[in-house]
């Protein structure tokens, strides 16, 4: 942890009530109950706006060698792993009408990346592709998950605009039995699924929500027919239009610049600013990232990875405002940088914090000319409460005499809604059109949700297996109890804030599980004792950040104020070092977890 000015006392203890007194204004009783998903009488936000009604098809009957639940870059990185390792019949199953996953859905005007694209856009080095921005637009990510998808030949046996219903194993033929919504009903020898953690939508529980008759879309699902334009703006259908947007998180502060181009008028709504640090963004050169030279891109990722896992590097390859602050992520991707006297670490952290905030509180005051208007835009809380923000546009947009900040801050974000618009306080707005900007429920996948069922061995549910004591797992990807099902995902494995990385890392040991068991003709499954030692791994060094999000303004990361709850979710000492520890595991105890497979099974496709 880096030196940073101290604080004296007072100006700490002003610092913390200020927080304190702006944590308490956005608290509300109802927690992450204030939010409705997109089903029931909503399911029309989470329609699928690009691909139009599915095609008619015969049900699928046949029998495949792995079925990947989700086509988004887990999914697709899982499927590409496997293809390397020579496995013949691979089936994604998708809903969306073609892969991309959270790419495919969210193509709202101004969508960029906020993790640099050479290490953010996985398998670079293997298709040869250089992105063009250090921050690429969205369609570009789009087209290089498609890129990878063809070059892996994914699409010859995929199935989209479908959703999985249900994953039961039968014991007899040691296969799992895949049923969809389109009346699928087919075998696989391995189920991987990669669901993700940015794929259900919420939307704010506002009473009234379904009184209003204006236009009304989630941003995940863009209505171009009605704004005109594309994701690079041009929204000519907003110009005479009253523009109302809810939420200012990352998808906010990128869509915001471009409706305020465009929109007759623009309210933008919002409860909680968010920390609006340089973007910097540029087109980029093969050389200004040494991409003349072979493995570049996975030594440039790996560097950004050790960085903002705490480790030490010789160069810091990406220098952008993620690896500056690095130290500062300590409380987002738990790490080991807790060494030494904890008091002395907490203060150092505290004063580094305090020091980068007022740098981004500063940064508005610079930027936006209206002094009320930037009071409002100043995030009052500490640095990893929520994910940071990058924008140049952001802050600017709120110079322009057609947008106008409501902060709801005292009114736990809008109060209701009528025929006309929405009521804050004492003013109704009226609008033409309200855009949720609302995001998704964070980690919440099909599986972990119960939306979709899983029967292991003995018709034994996992929600049912996961109740008592919660999630079970080796490394967070297979469960005693659910032979040959592999999970990718943050549970019990180790996350960072380069998602991409982290997926491809997860489908390398995904396609080597499956690969060992198929050469030793075995089922992957660990035991309950190697299940019960890495829980024993994960609660060891598990860091106490239970009063650190406790403290935090509410968001996704403490529940909506609840705080954050402790126990063995995820290895403590970071990515890179989780990463480290899987290769040698597969290298030297990957028998652990494979075992004969039945005399009886049909191994027949």
């Amino acid at each position: 942890m880096e030196q940073s000015p101290a604080l004296s006392g007072e100006e700490l203890a002003a610092l913390r009530e200020r927080y304190r007194l702006e944590r308490e204004r956005r608290v509300r009783p109802d927690g992450v109950r204030q939010y409705l998903g997109a089903d029931a009488e909503f399911g029309y936000y989470a329609a699928d706006p690009y691909a139009g009604e599915p095609a008619e098809r015969e049900p699928v009957r046949d029998r495949v060698d792995v079925a990947v639940v989700g086509g988004g870059f887990g999914g697709i990185l899982a499927g590409a792993r496997l293809r390397q390792k020579g496995v013949r019949r691979v089936r994604v199953i998708e809903k969306g009408g073609d892969f991309g996953g959270t790419w495919y859905w969210n193509r709202y005007p101004g969508i960029h990346c906020d993790i640099e694209a050479h290490v953010y856009l996985p398998m670079l080095d293997e298709t040869g592709y250089v992105p063009e921005w250090k921050y690429a637009p969205g369609e570009e990510i789009r087209r290089h998950a498609v890129r990878i998808a063809e070059k892996s030949d994914l699409y010859a046996d995929a199935l989209f605009s479908t959703a999985v219903t249900s994953l039961t194993w039968d014991d007899t033929s040691e296969t799992w039995i895949v049923t969809t919504d389109r009346g699928d009903k087919f075998r696989a020898t391995y189920v991987v699924t990669a669901t993700g953690t940015l794929s259900e939508l919420k939307l704010p529980g506002i009473p009234g929500i379904e009184t209003y008759r204006g236009h009304t879309f989630h941003t995940s699902r863009w209505d171009y027919g009605y704004t005109g334009g594309t994701p690079d703006g041009g929204l000519t259908g907003l110009a005479d239009k009253r523009v109302g947007v809810v939420g200012t998180g990352a998808t906010g502060i990128q869509v915001v610049p471009k409706l305020a181009e465009d929109a007759g008028h623009l309210y933008v709504f919002q409860r909680t600013p968010s920390t609006v640090d340089v973007r910097a963004n540029r087109r980029t050169t093969a050389r200004d990232v040494g991409a003349d030279r072979p493995g570049w891109a996975t030594e440039r990722r790996d560097n950004f990875l050790r960085i903002v896992s705490g480790e030490q590097v010789d160069q810091d390859l990406v220098a952008d405002r993620w690896t500056s602050s690095a130290g500062l992520l300590e409380k987002l991707v738990p790490s080991f940088r807790r060494q030494g006297d904890r008091e002395v670490f907490e203060a150092a952290y505290e004063a580094a914090d305090a020091a980068k905030m007022n740098e981004i509180r500063a940064r508005v005051d610079e930027t936006v000319t209206d002094p009320e208007t930037a009071e409002k835009l100043k995030p009052w809380y500490r640095y990893a409460c929520k994910r940071p923000t990058f924008s140049d546009l952001y802050l600017q947009a709120f110079n322009r005499d057609n947008v106008t900040l409501v902060d709801t801050a005292d009114t736990h974000g809008i109060e209701r809604m009528t025929e006309r618009g929405v009521v804050v306080g004492d003013t109704e707005y009226e609008l033409d059109c309200l855009i949720f900007a609302t995001g998704f429920s964070v980690g919440v996948s099909g599986v972990h949700s119960g939306r979709l069922p899983v029967t292991g061995r003995g018709g034994v549910r996992l929600q049912d297996a996961w109740r008592a004591h919660g999630p079970r797992t080796l490394h967070g990807f297979t469960s005693n109890g659910f032979p040959n099902l592999i999970q990718l995902g943050g549970t019990q494995s180790a996350s960072s804030v380069n998602y991409t990385h982290v997926l491809d890392e997860h489908a390398v040991h995904a396609a080597a599980l499956i690969s060992a068991a198929e050469a030793r003709g075995a089922v992957v499954e660990p035991s309950r004792e190697a299940e019960d030692a890495w829980l024993a791994v994960c609660a060891q060094d598990a860091p106490d950040h239970e009063w650190f999000h406790a403290e935090c303004t509410p968001g996704y990361y403490n529940a909506e104020g609840r705080g954050r709850p402790n126990g063995p979710t995820a290895y403590p000492h970071g990515a890179a070092a989780f990463h480290d520890l899987l290769r040698r595991w597969r290298d030297e105890s990957v028998d652990e977890v494979l075992r004969a497979r039945a005399a009886t099974a049909d191994r027949k496709v």
